[in-house]
């Protein structure tokens, strides 16, 4: 009972704070509380189709293929392949931390995770199309020019001040999952 409390000790504590500012102003916690539905709601209609994706992806793609296109000696062929799967990605940033543990698993090299979660956050193809729309060709292809290569730089100076231990105890804790 008490690693349980431990566990949630924050979800518990929001939970109380939320009730005390409901009592002494409930448009604020009714507020606060509806917030917190649409974002649970959000939440549980995106994550079951990234997990089954992800379980797919686990029983398909056989390591050594993930290895040999996304590994330490994929080169340009992984850094591609990283920016390609993260803008063909749909779906909020927290999305792509479970395909970024499976790709772990699967012994994709560290830089490249970091390029394909750079990638999901900064150049998704439909927000691409939407940014053509309402801001014009001009403004989103030179935005998506300046991200890509600021994407890559960003990469490798974060894989290049993490030393060796902390990448494997990243890696060691994806395998756990």
């Amino acid at each position: 009972m008490k690693n349980l409390i431990k566990r949630y000790k924050f979800f518990i504590v929001t939970i109380v704070i939320v009730g005390i500012i409901t009592i002494f102003n409930k448009e604020l916690g009714l507020k606060s509380l509806g917030i917190a539905g649409f974002s649970l709601k959000e939440m549980a209609l995106v994550i079951p189709p990234v997990f089954i994706l992800l379980g797919l992806l686990d029983i398909w793609v056989p390591k050594e293929t993930m290895i040999k296109f996304m590994g330490e000696g994929s080169g340009i062929k992984g850094v591609i392949l990283s920016i390609i799967i993260g803008s063909a990605a749909a779906g909020p940033l927290y999305g792509a931390f479970p395909v970024a543990a499976v790709f772990m698993k699967k012994g994709v090299k560290f830089t490249n995770i970091l390029i394909f979660i750079g990638a999901w956050s900064t150049t998704k193809i439909p927000m691409l199309l939407f940014e053509i729309s309402a801001l014009g060709k001009t403004f989103a292809l030179t935005r998506l020019a300046i991200d890509i290569p600021g994407i890559i730089i960003i990469a490798y100076i974060l894989a290049a001040f993490t030393s060796k231990d902390e990448i494997k105890k990243i890696y060691k804790n994806a395998e756990k999952l």
